[in-house]
């Protein structure tokens, strides 16, 4: 099984912020030579020499096993439910085990929606390699990606665009999940301590005491709660009682000093400048 598609971009295209510049799925059988033929001069490669691109590639491979390297990762065993990305300007290789072979899906791409994102180091050449099993979404994902640059309909381009946000948003998710679920604390304890947040807001609760009920030291709960979150514990519980205060706010006469006491803010002078900071207004210009 083997489909490769190479597709030009215009100028609109890059304006988008993503273009696409490949997509294609094919199976390398036990033994077959790799890579197959009838790949574009600057994408086919030698697997001992390896290559530099000029754009991102998102491959995923559901099925085999191999190896993976790149100029800042040394070789890496790669097997089924493994997802790679591949950056530009960075030397790499990669080959299925000639004993077994895989099956591998792939698009490339390039623009400031992706620049941006290594920038932020959501993305880093450093940790090129997404855990996410294999994954019926994905694979239809990459189907309708190979089906869309096949038919060519106008403003394609935007269409894989969306398809490649999508896949990128679906790996990253996937694999912090699976790491956060196999290594550190369980996903169920974190959504433990928020309904703890919620349910006990209003009274004199601290997040040492939430890490107590949770059996976790106080450090190693704020380092998962906010790797899960992307907040800390403080902040987050800080952001529901202001969420409350909002509440209160608009269905209550209660005076801002009584409900600045009720969420145990440290005072009302506190609270109006937390809530003005975080909500860009005073508590009683927003009750106005």
């Amino acid at each position: 099984m083997k489909e490769i598609k190479y597709i030009v971009e215009n100028e609109r295209d890059l304006l988008w912020g993503l273009s696409i510049t490949t997509v294609g799925c094919e199976t390398i059988g036990k033994g077959m030579k790799y890579p197959t033929a009838n790949h574009q001069q600057g994408y086919y490669f030698d697997p001992q020499k390896g290559r530099v691109l000029q754009d991102y590639q998102l491959v995923y491979i559901p099925e085999g096993s191999g190896t993976f390297r790149t100029q800042s990762v040394e070789t890496t065993s790669v097997k089924a439910g493994t997802m790679f990305l591949l950056f530009p300007d960075e030397w790499h290789t990669y080959a299925p085990d000639v004993n077994v072979g895989w099956k591998q899906y792939w698009i490339g791409f390039k623009g400031t929606n992706i620049d941006n994102r290594v920038q932020q180091g959501f993305l880093r050449k450093k940790s090129p390699i997404f855990d996410v099993g294999v994954n019926d979404e994905i694979i239809h994902l990459y189907r309708k990606a190979i089906e869309a640059a096949e038919h060519e309909k106008a403003y394609f381009q935007q269409m894989l665009a969306g398809i490649t946000n999508h896949l990128l948003g679906l790996m990253y998710s996937l694999d912090r999940n699976i790491q956060l679920n196999k290594n550190r604390l369980p996903s169920e304890k974190i959504d433990k301590a928020r309904i703890i947040m919620r349910e006990e807001m209003e009274t004199a609760l601290t997040i040492q005491e939430i890490a107590d009920r949770l059996g976790f030291s106080y450090s190693t709960f704020r380092k998962q709660f906010k790797e899960y979150t992307g907040l800390s514990p403080a902040h987050y519980f800080q952001d529901l009682k202001l969420q409350r205060a909002k509440e209160l706010l608009c269905t209550t006469s209660l005076s801002i000093k009584e409900i600045a006491y009720s969420l145990n803010f440290e005072s009302p002078d506190y609270f109006s400048t937390l809530f003005k900071k975080r909500m860009g207004k005073k508590p009683s210009d927003f009750r106005e």
